[in-house]
Parts: structure tokens; sequence; C-alpha cells
């Protein structure tokens, strides 16, 4: 179910559980995108409480794979946590990191992908979310690739939008190298 969110807020995370008794709670990113959650970051709980604060600084944050251990301001019991289990949070997407667009479904679908050694691989039909890095899958004239969003494999956007990367033989099913430089077959 798409959550309807007020321009210029992203949707971020999803609290799932309580932690503890003295009010953290566990979040999962939402929308495709990877933890965000940080120290400081200033978000608001949706749908909000009738009664009582609506936003929040986040106080601390612990990633795990279980998701992000959060204490936010204004949450210091298990009460005021549980109140919090299943609803949704946002954040004013300035505050958000810069590199985000990288890891945005809804921005990244249709991109070209152009390795540095292989030239143009296709468009990012898919982004795979996962617990240590996002994967781009890239549908091309010669099939598909499976790009890691990894910070050694990215190279950079332009002003057009397409992603630049370079990625290592054998990464792309068609690819065995024998196309180098040095003119081995």
């Amino acid at each position: 179910m798409a959550k309807i969110v007020a321009a210029g807020y992203r949707l971020i995370a999803r609290v799932v559980k309580t932690h503890g008794t003295k009010g953290e709670v566990v979040a999962v990113p939402a929308g495709g995108l990877p933890p965000v959650l940080s120290a400081g970051l200033r978000v608001a709980v949706v749908p909000p409480a009738l009664k009582g604060k609506r936003w929040h600084k986040v106080v601390d944050v612990e990633t795990s794979p279980a998701g992000q251990l959060v204490a936010l301001s204004g949450i210091k019991s298990l009460g005021d946590a549980s109140e919090l289990t299943g609803k949704y949070l946002i954040a004013a997407e300035d505050d958000l990191p810069d590199d985000l667009e990288l890891h945005d479904p809804q921005q990244l679908c249709g991109r070209e992908v152009v390795d540095g050694r292989l030239g143009l691989l296709g468009t990012i039909d898919e982004v795979m979310v996962g617990p240590a890095n996002d994967v781009w899958v890239v549908q091309g004239d010669l099939g598909e690739t499976l790009v890691p969003v990894v910070e050694e494999m990215l190279d950079g956007v332009d002003e057009d939008g397409t992603i630049y990367v370079n990625i290592p033989v054998g990464l792309a099913p068609w690819d065995d190298g024998s196309d180098d430089e040095d003119g081995e077959d």
C-alpha cells in the first residue's frame, strides 16, 4: 500500500516493534530506501497521535540486520514506544543524504547504466534492496546484469541522469574479459 506524503517530505522507515523499557524502537527502511535514520535527523510519526508530540529528533541509532534500533526525543518508556509500532517515520527530503537518489527505485528505474570498459549495459529495470547493499537489475541488448550498488563500482551520474560504473570482469554474464584492451581472446 502506497503512503501519500506531503511534498518535500519522504517516507523513510516503518516502526516494527519496541525494544527494551527505555522507549527505543526497531525501524526498518520503507519506500525501497536503505537505512537512512541518523542521529540528529528530525522525523515525524505518521499517522500522528491525536495528542502529544508529532515531531522527534533521532537521539541515537544503531543499525543491525533486523533494522535500526532507534531512540527518539520525547519517547521515554515502553508505553510511549508501543504507540509508535506499525506507524511510519517521515523526514524532510533536504535533511536526507545527498546520494539518496542512487538508492531510490522511483528515481532509478529507466536510467541508463554505462560501464567504463563495456559501454552501455542497459537501463535499470528493478532495484533489489538488500541488507548490505542494493542491487540494480540492468536490462540491455545482451541480457540482464546485476550491478551491486557499492562505492567501489560507482563513477558518478551526469546531468541527464546516466549512471557510470566500473564493474569487474565476469559480473555481466556475457562478459568473459575477452574484449580487454590487451587484445587477448
